[in-house]
């Protein structure tokens, strides 16, 4: 499993080109060795990719606008050749599709565009949140997903954090998706008080050693480390998070 870096953490310093260079060049200098790709702003795909390449960084994944994927496939698909890239992710489903008498409309939207990734030879990435915990009708969203999508064509990018935070066992679910889970985003959960914080992985109170565990036994070939909301610099809690489990032994 690759070590790397949601560059949605540090999404304010990524709306430049100079500062992307000068972001991915301290990501590249903490030791990760991937990087997502997400909510970045405008860069030609070939440069992104050189300067990737430059700092020997992976791009794993990305988060592509969900509006873009459906009606602009195939311009998706040549942009992921570019990067090198074989997943094509979404951060969640519009809010229209989580209402329980539209959900049904989401495989129908996105069942077209995702068999023509899979025949492109990548995979269509769904992120969960928590909401796709919650129970409709006897049924959870997220398992109303891999009902309606083979293995082949979605993928789940589990999200360590949202899955502590929908009250789920992490290991449990690894089990569940095992089969699907080509990237995971890792982040811890803390408290203040009796408010729930994220934290740097290792940080918080989250059973990482088990969950890591778990994912060694699963078919996961990037770990991908994510604070959406950080307490300090964001350049600090990637730090913290790779130095914790570089310590571990994953790089």
């Amino acid at each position: 499993m690759l070590l790397g870096a949601q560059l949605y953490t540090v999404r304010s310093f990524l709306q430049t080109e100079e500062d992307i260079r000068r972001t991915l060049y301290r990501i590249a200098e903490m030791g990760y060795r991937s990087v997502q790709v997400s909510a970045m702003g405008p860069i030609q795909p070939k440069t992104l990719r050189a300067i990737c390449d430059e700092l020997s960084l992976k791009i794993a994944l990305t988060h592509t606008n969900p509006d873009r994927i459906r009606n602009d496939t195939e311009r998706v698909i040549e942009e992921h050749d570019i990067y090198g890239c074989d997943y094509i992710g979404i951060g969640a489903m519009p809010d229209k599709y989580r209402e329980s008498d539209w959900y049904g409309y989401f495989s129908k939207d996105f069942l077209p565009a995702a068999r023509r990734i899979a025949k492109a030879g990548k995979l269509f990435m769904y992120h969960n949140h928590n909401f796709e915990f919650e129970k409709i009708g006897g049924k959870r969203l997220i398992e109303r997903l891999v009902e309606d999508f083979a293995p082949e064509e979605m993928g789940i990018t589990l999200d360590t954090y949202w899955v502590q935070a929908a009250g789920a066992d992490v290991v449990e679910w690894i089990g569940k998706l095992k089969d699907r889970l080509h990237c995971v985003h890792l982040k811890d959960l803390a408290m203040r008080g009796t408010e729930p914080l994220m934290a740097p992985v290792l940080e918080g109170n989250m059973n990482f050693h088990a969950i890591l565990r778990a994912l060694e036994q699963s078919s996961v070939k990037y770990l991908l480390v994510e604070q959406d909301v950080c307490q300090t610099s964001p350049f600090d809690c990637l730090r913290t998070s790779y130095d914790n489990l570089a310590a571990l032994g994953y790089r």
